[in-house]
């Protein structure tokens, strides 16, 4: 997939594109047919003047046509390690889409995190670090939320962060946890879940309406 047009460089820039399907998170591959792996990461080689985040958005708008909200840079990677660009580093970023909007473009196809296929090892170091970064920032930021519809029961908050943390959650403590938080706030819309009565929907709540945050805690955790 490697861009003609760009300039010869040296360094990459590439996107870990996550999402959640079935219960798994996945990632975004694309077939690339000039490299021994078959499968890589979007990447692109910056043009003259651009920006690591503008190559960026390029990558992921060939793949997705576009671009999720709070994507952001997880690191530099090389050590020597073979990349499809045969570059000497790159520039990864990490970005999340919401299932119901992660349709790619021809060529591109979501793999599960726990069975993907053969990559460049600096390419599967990558997704090995935004995992990690994901892990690390449940609880600073809201990963949990920007892979979520903007509209979301309370069922499928818990059922993200059960999947994002590999841990279930006690369903009382977990509303608790949210609501001394304030994090989420109920809209005027309803939707219907299974034989029981229709569940309400919420969205999450934006930081100038949201009073000091105090986090949501999980020392609820079933063992």
């Amino acid at each position: 997939m490697r861009d003609r047009s760009s300039r010869t460089s040296s360094f990459s820039v590439d996107v870990v594109l996550v999402t959640a399907t079935r219960n798994e998170l996945a990632v975004l591959l694309a077939r690339n047919s000039s490299d021994r792996e078959r499968w890589s990461l979007p990447w692109r080689s910056p043009q003259a003047g651009e920006s690591l985040e503008i190559a960026a958005i390029r990558a992921v708008q060939e793949a997705l046509g576009e671009v999720p909200n709070g994507m952001e840079q997880i690191g530099a990677f090389g050590d020597g390690k073979r990349h499809p660009s045969e570059s000497d580093v790159s520039v990864a970023y990490l970005g999340l889409v919401p299932h119901e909007t992660a349709s790619p473009r021809a060529g591109y196809t979501w793999f599960q995190v726990a069975d993907l296929p053969p990559l460049s090892p600096r390419q599967r170091a990558m997704v090995e670090s935004a995992a990690k970064t994901i892990q690390s920032r449940l609880d600073q930021a809201p990963v949990a939320f920007r892979l979520l519809p903007n509209t979301f029961t309370l069922s499928e908050l818990q059922q993200m962060y059960e999947l994002l943390m590999g841990k279930r959650l006690h369903k009382a403590s977990f509303r608790r946890a949210l609501q001394a938080a304030w994090l989420v706030e109920p809209t005027d819309e309803w939707r219907s879940e299974g034989r029981g009565r229709p569940a309400q929907l919420f969205r999450y709540l934006p930081k100038k309406k949201r009073r000091p945050h105090r986090g949501v805690r999980f020392d609820f955790l079933y063992p």
